[in-house]
């Protein structure tokens, strides 16, 4: 079956294209993501006994846990839903609205891995799955509503949206730490897509969707400062995103 692609128009009337991934890339990200869950695991495991039999079971036995279920649901939401595996492979798993995964869809969508999983460990049921839905969503996916899908290759920004002024609130290490752990791929495109075409926009268009968009990213980051615009948040905030590319 032919895999269909997504495409989202966002309330900016900005097109995303989500191009899902097959079950030969998945099955290649999760067989990395499984060695490397097997080697952390047995890690843990020979350092917890050296601290002796009773305390180092249960210490193993607790590690083993969290590491088995914590692995997915950290990098799925704090890593904008790139596992050790998934990176390799240029994959990620997003909302299938092309938003981040939040934490209840990647807890939901991982205790159901243990049905994907049947029979034994290597998910015959959620290949079937896969099989069947035509945008290769294992029954996690289809539960969380989420999907798997291909890296897109990000836009490239101008040197001249990269230079303009500096703005010391973008700047302090917690707002550079949430701009890199919040802002996903959609997000920042959306964002050099906007510098790019404000100057095309009538004044009224571009003040309500740059005073929107601003309002949108002053609450994801948490950015007080009653001097920074809705424009100059939005092009402050591409400058930081693309200036590394833009060199």
């Amino acid at each position: 079956m032919a895999l269909e692609r997504i495409v989202i128009v966002t309330p900016e009337h900005v097109e995303i294209e989500l191009v899902p991934a097959g079950m030969g890339r998945r099955f290649l990200a999760w067989l990395a993501d499984f060695i490397l869950i097997q080697g952390i695991r047995g890690a843990a495991i020979l350092s917890c006994m050296l601290l002796g039999v009773t305390l180092g079971t249960f210490l193993a036995i607790t590690l083993m846990f969290i590491i088995l279920w914590g692995y997915h649901i950290f990098f799925d939401v704090f890593a904008q839903g790139r596992s050790l595996g998934k990176r390799m492979l240029g994959l990620r798993v997003v909302d299938d609205r092309g938003l981040p995964v939040s934490l209840r869809q990647s807890f939901v969508r991982n205790v159901v891995r243990i049905v994907d999983m049947q029979p034994g460990i290597f998910h015959g049921v959620g290949a079937l799955a896969c099989l069947l839905d035509r945008h290769a969503r294992r029954l996690g996916d289809l539960a969380a509503g989420t999907i798997v899908v291909h890296e897109t290759k990000p836009l490239a920004a101008p040197r001249q949206l990269t230079e303009g002024r500096q703005y010391n609130s973008l700047r302090t290490p917690q707002v550079q730490r949430l701009i890199r752990n919040r802002i996903g791929l959609e997000e920042r495109e959306f964002l050099l897509t906007l510098s790019l075409r404000a100057a095309s926009l009538d004044d009224k268009a571009r003040f309500d969707l740059m005073d929107d968009t601003g309002e949108h990213f002053r609450r994801v980051l948490a950015i007080d400062d009653a001097h920074l615009s809705g424009e100059n948040l939005v092009r402050g905030l591409t400058a930081v995103l693309f200036e590394k590319q833009a060199k």
